[in-house]
């Protein structure tokens, strides 16, 4: 099983990016199976950020899309999904919040589960269990 994924993380910069953060963290640990190089989009959003979004998930080999309270209001989000899921890029789509109601971006498929964001889930997760 290959131990280095190239990551896209997807999440609602409004209200999310302490999650991110998180994440990131998390996949520092010496123990860490696995690695996530952050492709997220830094800059402020411009009218080309559609574009770089794409070129960015294009050289990944999974989005990571963090759900919470108001990701389904999240326009970015819901393109960054359309994007992977036109590019064939393998998304999945994690649980934010334990304690909260975490919506899924509106671009993701009636099928797409929200998976609990546990240690083994995500080591299994970013490696293609889903």
């Amino acid at each position: 099983m290959p131990t280095s994924k190239r990551a896209f993380i997807s999440f609602d910069y409004n209200h999310d990016l302490d999650l991110k953060v998180l994440l990131i963290g998390q996949s520092k640990n010496e123990d860490t199976p696995f690695s996530i190089q952050d492709f997220s989009i830094k800059e402020a959003i411009d009218k080309n950020w559609k574009d770089k979004a794409r070129t960015r998930i294009k050289g990944c080999d999974v989005v990571i899309v963090i759900c919470g309270e108001h990701t389904n209001a999240a326009t970015g989000v819901s393109a960054e999904v359309q994007i992977a899921q036109e590019e064939g890029v393998a998304y999945f789509l994690l649980r934010g919040r334990s304690d909260k109601q975490c919506l899924k971006p509106t671009a993701a498929k009636s099928t797409d589960k929200v998976y609990t964001w546990t240690w083994d889930n995500l080591k299994k997760l970013i490696h293609g269990s889903r």
